[in-house]
């Protein structure tokens, strides 16, 4: 078990890391936006390109930042009856979810994703559009996004498995129920309503 504790270790740093990085795709997607909407405000020059590249620093941002996600168990939970299960009920639950709903479906989209991209890359395909981009590398990002699901889901299951046997202290670390976030947004609600109400956030207007 220390072993398979360790690789978890190693999966979760590089998913991580890869994860904050993938992040900032965010960022320059907005300044590609910014520049894209000025220049053609301006000059009245638009190109294909730049929208497609838009799109695929998001698809990259979603995909790359998957396993990260899970990994900080940000990921939305529908708690309705593990809240009212035991500790040890609660770990069994999400043992049987990783392993009859989280590995079939990352399997398949291994399974369905590598002819997928393989086929697009050999033919070195490129979008339709006028001064579109290269496809391949974004279905690319699609591939690499499960690879790394699944190496968290792998993660994940030795960090359970371990958490069962008492080898392993769970870290409460993020995760978010439906329920929770409803009650959040009714009390921030509630507060901004409320005579002298401020609203939520760092009070910045």
């Amino acid at each position: 078990m220390r072993a398979l504790l360790q690789l978890s270790r190693i999966i979760d740093s590089i998913n991580v890391r890869v994860g904050k990085t993938a992040a900032w795709a965010i960022v320059i997607a907005v300044l590609v936006s910014a520049i894209n909407a000025f220049i053609r405000r301006i000059f009245g020059v638009s190109s294909n390109a730049w929208l497609e590249l838009q799109w695929y620093l998001f698809g990259a941002t979603f995909m790359l930042c998957a396993a990260w996600t899970l990994r900080v168990n940000e990921h939305i939970r529908i708690d309705i009856i593990s809240n009212r299960l035991s500790k040890r009920g609660r770990d069994r639950i999400d043992l049987m979810g990783h392993l009859l709903f989280l590995f079939p479906f990352v399997a398949l989209m291994l399974w369905l994703c590598f002819p997928y991209f393989w086929k697009s890359y050999q033919s070195g395909e490129v979008s339709s559009n006028a001064g579109g981009l290269l496809i391949w590398p974004a279905k690319g990002l699609i591939l690499l996004g499960f690879i790394s699901l699944g190496f968290q889901w792998l993660s994940e299951l030795i960090k359970r498995v371990a958490i069962m046997r008492g080898d392993l202290e769970e870290q409460e670390e993020g995760g978010h129920s439906a329920e929770a976030e409803a009650e959040r947004l009714i009390h921030e609600l509630v507060d901004v309503n409320a005579p002298g109400g401020e609203p939520p956030g760092d009070g910045i207007r």
